[in-house]
């Protein structure tokens, strides 16, 4: 006597099957290498006041100039991570580095720059967090290279590392400055 195999038995395993497929091909990719739909498009304007002080700030102001944009907050423990990295590049090179105080209170992002250091030009306060929607921020910290014409032009996901700042983020400031 044949045995027939029930159909509605072979869909569940084809379905895990197909599950199993796809969790494997996400697995090979880089997390930190998440696309960012605003490279090559010009950076969200805005007008925040600045940290500690009665001025603003606005990516207009820097047309012209290459720099970088940090979103950080005294919250974020990864912030701590490449903070010294940020104090060493603001130390050994003439870039502008905006921060850009994410989701956080005031009083707390002037204690965390008194107590780490203070690597950045300026420090914009984004208290509700709409610029770094703007940006497309997924998390803290992320960096932005932008060039003379306001453009961005790289979107660095997590804290910046030496080989980052090495390999990828000076580079690409050298050449944008050309």
């Amino acid at each position: 006597m044949k045995k027939s195999i029930n159909f509605w038995y072979v869909i569940p395993l084809l379905v895990f099957i197909g599950l199993v497929a796809f969790m494997g091909l996400g697995l090979r990719h880089d997390p930190h290498e998440v696309p960012s739909p605003l490279i090559n498009k010009s950076a969200p304007d805005f007008t925040l006041p600045q940290l500690g002080k009665s001025e603003t700030f606005s990516p207009h102001d820097l047309l012209g100039q290459v720099w970088l944009l940090n979103v950080w907050a005294s919250w974020c423990v990864s912030c701590r991570d490449e903070h010294p990295i940020l104090l060493k590049f603001a130390r050994d090179y003439s870039v502008p580095l905006i921060g850009l105080d994410y989701k956080d209170r005031p009083q707390d992002g002037e204690g965390w720059v008194t107590n780490y250091g203070n690597p950045y030009t300026k420090i914009a306060v984004d208290l509700d967090g709409r610029v770094g929607i703007n940006y497309g921020v997924y998390g803290v910290p992320e960096t932005y290279v932008i060039d003379k014409k306001g453009v961005i032009r790289y979107k660095q996901i997590g804290p910046i590392t030496e080989d980052a700042l090495k390999n990828t983020l000076l580079p690409l400031i050298k050449e944008l400055q050309q």
